[in-house]
């Protein structure tokens, strides 16, 4: 079949991979492309977060994180590195719900969490360096004989008349183009520092201040960052600067030195539900996958095969 991606970012490139893979024509129309999607400014590691409902959730980001540890080992140029750390608490804790997507999960040992800090769990996860990573999708995409066209759509009309099956990761644009009023904008901040001040990842949840988190990359470090719902600007604020990095301080070794090299923003897609589902209209079918709050990469692979999958079942 032919089929139209609407949306440049991560799903949207994943979602062609697997189209591709499976024998499908595609073309994927991006308003914007990397380096200017909001996959760019993602931190990212793999982490279930702000993605609902967990039953669906469990499974797609299962199956991911499957697939970007293998790219981790057999595609070094994808920029995906597996990265031990710890997520800490102030307070005695369950395990979580997703804690069988990780092969190494165990609680932390006591001289593992930061100074002050209860409790907390250790795993494995892949982070996955963005400027790397988009680029390695969008070739992957081109090699497989895809079409990646910089084009803005209002409507699915101007998909459908180009393509009968349209699979649509438009992310917070779905709120305009298929008119979802459920999708609202979950604003985040980050500074990138240089050097790594640590070779572990740290998620701090609970600092009564706000989030803090470390991911640490092969040259730089992502230290975040903000949750902010129905905030959409993008323009970066030097006061919430000051306090990413006096939330994170306490996370840090001691006396770690690096430098602010980028302060960036972020629009997270959020929704009561993750959505990816077939809409069929006569001859016409839309394929949905968006709305994955804060884990678009952490989803990323699951999603696309359910895709494919959905795909398959109104192929004519």
């Amino acid at each position: 079949m032919f089929i139209v991606i609407l949306g440049g970012g991560v799903s949207g490139l994943t979602c062609g991979i697997r189209l591709l893979e499976a024998g499908h024509s595609v073309e994927v129309w991006a308003r914007e492309l990397s380096p200017h999607t909001t996959s760019d400014v993602a931190a990212a590691v793999w982490y279930p977060y702000r993605a609902w409902p967990q039953e669906r959730v469990n499974v797609w980001a299962k199956r991911t994180y499957e697939v970007l540890e293998s790219l981790s080992r057999e595609r070094p140029e994808a920029g995906i590195r597996m990265i031990p750390g710890v997520e800490v608490f102030r307070r005695p804790v369950e395990d979580p719900w997703w804690r069988d997507s990780v092969p190494d999960f165990r609680r932390a040992r006591p001289e593992e969490l930061p100074p002050g800090l209860l409790e907390g769990y250790y795993f494995s996860a892949p982070v996955i360096e963005m400027p790397r990573y988009l680029p390695f999708l969008m070739a992957r995409v081109r090699e497989l004989g895809g079409r990646i066209i910089q084009r803005e759509v209002r409507s699915l009309e101007e998909a459908w008349a180009r393509a009968p099956v349209v699979v649509n990761c438009m992310g917070l644009g779905a709120r305009e183009v298929v008119g979802d009023e459920s999708l609202f904008p979950i604003r985040g901040e980050v500074l990138r520092v240089t050097p790594p001040p640590t070779n572990r990842f740290i998620f701090d949840d609970e600092c009564e201040q706000g989030i803090a988190y470390v991911i640490p990359r092969s040259e730089d470090c992502i230290l975040g960052g903000t949750v902010e719902e129905g905030n959409a600007s993008l323009v970066p604020d030097a006061a919430v600067a000051r306090g990413i990095l006096e939330r994170n301080a306490p996370l840090l070794p001691p006396g770690a030195v690096f430098r602010v090299v980028e302060h960036k923003v972020g629009l997270r897609p959020g929704r009561p539900s993750v959505r990816v589902e077939a809409e069929v209209s006569g001859e016409r079918v839309v394929v949905h996958d968006y709305g994955h709050g804060g884990a678009g990469v952490t989803l990323s692979w699951g999603c696309a095969e359910e895709v494919v999958t959905r795909v398959a079942a109104h192929a004519r």
